[in-house]
């Protein structure tokens, strides 16, 4: 990509760019979905709350890891601007390990973790049982979950998108497969889902680690030995990447926070209440899968700029992509507004749970509509590595939603817990804007610094 004048940078090249991603995001719901069905049909109620609670702890462990696949992004997409191949090589061998090393910690605290979650959780002994099951089987996953985290941060800084989009197909299908084999032929319940999503996950790990060693053979032009071992010890090196990882994994937590925060709310605003938040919220999350694709596009083509040093190209792709990431975020606003109560419809027949969901609808539609210049910032931070800007508005947009929510939800119940969520995400975009002009004067070029 380092060769790639800013010309080159056009609208259709970031959509081709962005579709793939787009697919494969849509594509990790469905194996929920899929899990879901295979025990619903095989398994008994206890099995589907072991999977729900089971499902929810890896959810949060690994989306708190998610620092793997964005840092290494940015720094692979840096160096790839720059030309200086070796470092591409290095910085992925340095992710990998990482998340290698990660992983094989979840597998060692698996027992004290499974034993707090579903105390936590208080979980009846049949849900506890099952779920302690689909855990310990799943958990032999987590290095080879980490890995591809690593991975993929590889394929988007390095722009092959299609690749990443093979991978997690691969991922899901293998997935289903084997989860439907295990869990329903072999009738092994929660614990067969957490067995095949292990296998699964170790199969997707090599395949993708032979595509990535394919192509960067094939790109190794440097004197360097392929494996650069003096790299991967730079002590400057190293700590630059774990800076960005505890940034970007602090960003994270509060994000994380932030929907905890949304979520407890609601839940004192009643049952109805809170089971209509959730229908929104699957919105809100359909409508992040668009977005994340023009974002993971802008996390590339930013990175791959500032590495050159070259600020009009910067420029170009902040542009081109923002107006696309833009013009698609009004999209989804407008059939949101416009179609979201069929929506819910299709979701639930409860009368309360409808009737509040399409209440609120006006709500979503504005959050999707105002969230696109958080997502887009988020992906130009990623790509230029200036983590600490991330962290710090993250933060302070925290910050900002619970100080704000407080109040709003006791004046305005459900109606100032949305305009407060809206906020949030505003204040998150308005918290960055200030450090991206900072980010923009930084970019020179390589001869010039």
């Amino acid at each position: 990509m380092h060769s790639t004048p800013t010309s080159a940078i056009t609208r259709a090249g970031i959509a081709r760019q962005a579709w793939p991603i787009i697919l494969a995001n849509a594509a990790v719901p469905l194996l929920g979905l899929v899990d879901t069905a295979v025990i619903g049909h095989y398994g008994d109620t206890a099995g589907l709350g072991a999977l729900a609670l089971g499902a929810l702890l890896f959810n949060v462990l690994y989306w708190s890891f998610g620092f793997l696949r964005m840092a290494t992004t940015g720094f692979i997409a840096q160096a790839d601007g720059a030309g200086d191949e070796a470092e591409v090589r290095a910085t992925l061998a340095r992710s990998l390990l990482l998340g290698l090393a990660l992983g094989a910690c979840l597998v060692l605290l698996q027992w004290p973790l499974a034993a707090a979650w579903f105390a936590l959780m208080d979980a009846s002994d049949a849900v506890g049982g099952q779920g302690t099951a689909y855990f310990q089987a799943r958990i032999w996953g987590a290095p080879a979950a980490l890995a591809l985290y690593a991975f993929s941060g590889a394929l988007i800084g390095l722009g092959r998108s299609r690749t990443l989009m093979a991978v997690q197909l691969l991922l899901n299908g293998l997935n289903a497969v084997l989860d439907v084999y295990f869990a329903g032929v072999l009738d092994m319940g929660a614990r067969g889902i957490g067995l095949g999503t292990a296998i699964a996950e170790w199969a997707t790990c090599a395949v993708a680690a032979l595509v990535l060693w394919w192509a960067l053979r094939a790109r190794h032009r440097d004197r360097e030995p392929f494996l650069p071992l003096a790299r991967l010890r730079d002590a400057v090196r190293l700590r630059r990447m774990m800076a960005a990882n505890g940034d970007i994994m602090l960003r994270t937590l509060c994000l994380l926070a932030g929907f905890g925060w949304f979520t407890s709310q609601g839940a004192r605003l009643g049952d109805a209440t809170l089971a209509a938040n959730h229908l929104l919220l699957q919105l809100v999350s359909f409508s992040a899968f668009f977005l994340d694709g023009f974002a993971f596009v802008a996390e590339a083509l930013v990175g791959a700029a500032v590495g050159a040093g070259d600020r009009a190209r910067l420029r170009r792709a902040v542009r081109l992509s923002s107006e696309l990431a833009g013009a698609t975020a009004a999209a989804l606003a407008l059939a949101i507004w416009l179609g979201g109560a069929a929506v819910v419809s299709l979701l639930t027949s409860l009368p309360d749970v409808v009737a509040g969901a399409r209440a609120f609808l006006p709500w979503v539609g504005l959050y999707v509509l105002l969230s696109v210049a958080a997502f887009q910032l988020d992906g130009i931070f990623i790509g230029a590595t200036w983590t600490r800007a991330m962290r710090n508005a993250s933060v302070a947009s925290l910050a900002v939603f619970v100080l704000c929510g407080w109040p709003a939800v006791a004046h305005w119940g459900n109606h100032g817990l949305w305009a407060s969520f809206v906020v949030f995400v505003v204040a998150r975009a308005l918290a960055l804007l200030p450090y991206y002009l900072r980010l923009e004067r930084a970019v020179t070029p390589v001869c010039a610094r």
